[in-house]
């Protein structure tokens, strides 16, 4: 079993910014991908941001956020980051940390989502 724990949310002046923080724990024998999602009121889960494990990490963002979130990891210590600049309104939302990989029960594959965290920016 794989545990995600996020911390980091709160409230937020438009133009602020937060940093949110995920931590995996658990039989985890590797993780190959970990990211953000995030779930507007009213609307369906969105993709924020990804990383991978491999090498320096490739990473992917959502238009919406590019050149504002910036995602890190920490591989060894199964973390990531989300540093979110230049908060607008519209990035109100639950986040939600995912990570998936293998683990320490022969090496079988998971998907794991934490609890969530909210993120409220006001204009």
């Amino acid at each position: 079993q794989v545990r995600l724990v996020e911390s980091g949310g709160g409230l937020v002046q438009a133009g602020g910014s937060l940093r949110l923080s995920c931590a995996a724990s658990g039989s985890i024998f590797s993780v190959s991908v970990m990211g953000w999602y995030r779930q507007p009121p009213g609307k369906q889960r969105e993709l924020v941001a990804r990383i991978t494990s491999g090498g320096s990490g490739s990473t992917y963002y959502a238009d919406s956020v590019k050149g504002r979130f910036t995602i890190s990891r920490d591989s060894a210590k199964n973390t990531v980051n989300l540093q979110m600049n230049s908060l607008k309104p519209e990035d109100t939302a639950v986040y939600y940390c995912h990570a998936a990989g293998e683990t320490t029960a022969w090496r079988a594959d998971f998907a794991s989502w934490g609890q969530g965290t909210q993120v409220t920016v006001s204009s």
